[in-house]
């Protein structure tokens, strides 16, 4: 999207008016409190002051190497400390950093830096391996983080002064999944994760100077790294964790220092696996709030969740890398709305269109579109995909809601999951919500396969609790209790662990695969 200017005239900036950079923010706290730790990972930490030092060592390398303005660099790295100064360095030349998932193959590393047009790549040592330079295009440099980065930024001076960056520039280009299709880079302006600081220090209540967040989710995700940033913009101390160990995240909260986190549902899993000896002497923790997002908590977890960590501190937010959090199912709501994804978060609106872009009411089903400062500003390279994400200013990723009479949203369920058969559409949200309930169900995932008759028929895929089971007739009786007839699945198949993506969403299209190959197994 751009905004049309008249020739005749001229952008001109009132004397008040301050950019909003993510580097700008952090910034401001170190001179708050210059020798506050703001980054923790194990033993090391970094100052705020080391950290500034370190974004203008970073700046001043890239600088050095020849990146410009406008260009953009690449990371691929598991969590560290280096990711966060690397990311925010880079940004202050007014360049943006591609961040892949570092567990993809060489090639499709490599199509993502070549998509991206990188020309710097920093390697985590872990993911040497995992690379082939001879597939990178435009790379001319691979800084390998350790040994070989250090150098690099002691080569580098570290004074700098941040030249004016349009805080509408992009910043980081993190990339979808793929599940669809090809990988897109999602830009994501200064403005929108700067705003988004902001609205989570008004909504979540665990980003404040006082506040000691656990980042522990993936940095190469658009929420995951931006939740850990926020809370050294406002002044707190993130801790970064290397790797996720359910036993050793619960020590760190009972050690009472983590004030707040972000957690995707399969943490969850892991954590209420462990033992009921390392649950019951892990309880305490004095934790402001707790943050989930990526995928939908099913009501059992989220009950657990209250009941374990207490009352008061769970918020289950909606969300996409494109439009940025969009709903927030605040903490009293939690038992009280059940599959509920709350209200519009801070500075979003939201509306729900039916297929001739009308809004709806009440109890019906429409497209979601919403409008806020978090959003993307369109895909790397990719123009048509950017004006079909956007609606009159307004962007939707094909997810299908409905309102009730109090104004609180339900995802119904991704636009492209949903099954038309016998010419009926079906949500496999609200079976999977059913079926999920099911005392011998972990979880479950509905797809839909072709069917010469009905179109599409549906297929269950459910993960069964350790030790449980239950046949296909019983699940059905279950489901039939509660749903209509045709909604019913019209098959129950067993699988040990549903396919997911490193932010915890099922990865459906790998299901449909899975069983087109005659891999599944009728529930006994």
């Amino acid at each position: 999207m751009s905004i049309p200017i008249p020739s005749n005239q001229t952008l001109i900036l009132p004397p008040g008016f301050r950019n909003m950079t993510v580097s700008s923010g952090i910034r401001s706290s170190a001179m708050r409190n210059p020798n506050k730790a703001a980054l923790v990972c194990k033993e090391r930490t970094r100052s705020y002051a080391q950290l500034i030092e370190s974004f203008n060592q970073v700046a001043n390398g890239v600088k050095g190497l020849g990146l410009c303005a406008g260009e953009n660099a690449a990371i691929i790295a598991y969590n560290c400390l280096e990711y966060i100064e690397i990311v925010v360095g880079v940004s202050d030349m007014g360049a943006a950093v591609a961040t892949p998932n570092p567990k993809l193959t060489a090639q499709e590393l490599a199509d993502i830096c070549n998509d991206a047009q990188a020309r710097i790549v920093f390697v985590h040592p872990e993911c040497v391996a995992s690379i082939d330079r001879a597939l990178f295009e435009t790379v001319e440099y691979v800084i390998v983080i350790g040994e070989q980065y250090d150098a690099f930024k002691a080569k580098a001076s570290s004074q700098f002064q941040p030249p004016w960056i349009a805080e509408w520039s992009t910043y980081s280009i993190p990339y979808t999944s793929g599940t669809t299709g090809k990988p897109k880079g999602v830009m994501l302006p200064h403005r929108s994760r700067s705003m988004g600081c902001l609205a989570y220090a008004a909504e979540y209540g665990i980003y404040s100077p006082d506040d000691y967040f656990l980042a522990f989710a993936p940095l190469c995700h658009g929420a995951g790294l931006t939740y850990a940033i926020a809370a050294i913009f406002v002044g707190g101390t993130t801790e970064i964790v290397e790797k996720f160990e359910a036993e050793e995240i619960l020590r760190a909260v009972n050690s009472g220092r983590v004030t707040g986190m972000f957690t995707v549902p399969t943490h969850y899993h892991a954590i209420f696996s462990l033992e009921d000896s390392i649950l019951q002497a892990n309880r305490t923790n004095r934790l402001n709030g707790i943050i989930a997002n990526a995928a939908p908590l099913s009501q059992t977890t989220k009950e657990q969740i209250v009941e374990y960590f207490g009352e008061g501190l769970l918020h289950e937010t909606y969300g996409s890398t494109e439009a940025g959090i969009v709903t927030n199912l605040r903490p009293q709501d939690q038992l009280r709305k059940v599959n509920c994804v709350g209200q519009p978060f801070v500075g979003n609106s939201i509306k729900l269109l039916d297929e001739q872009g009308r809004e709806v009411g009440p109890g019906e089903v429409g497209e979601l579109f919403s409008i806020s400062p978090f959003m993307f500003s369109g895909y790397w390279g990719k123009e048509q995909a950017t004006e079909e994400a956007f609606r009159d200013g307004w962007v939707g990723v094909g997810d299908m809601a409905m309102r009730d009479e109090e104004g609180y949203l339900y995802i119904v369920d991704r636009k492209k999951d949903m099954v038309i058969s016998g010419g009926v559409n079906l949500y496999p949200r609200e079976i999977e919500q059913v079926l999920d309930t099911h005392p011998a169900v972990l979880e479950s995932a509905i797809i839909g396969v072709p069917d010469a008759q009905w179109g599409e028929l549906l297929i269950a895929c459910v993960v069964f609790e350790l030790g449980a089971h239950a046949s296909s007739e019983q699940l059905e009786l279950f489901c039939r209790s509660q749903l209509a007839s045709y909604k019913l699945p019209k098959r129950f198949c067993s699988i040990s662990e549903l396919p997911r993506n490193a932010n915890g969403k099922v990865l459906k299209t790998t299901l449909r695969q899975w069983y087109a190959k005659g891999g599944a197994i009728a529930c006994g």
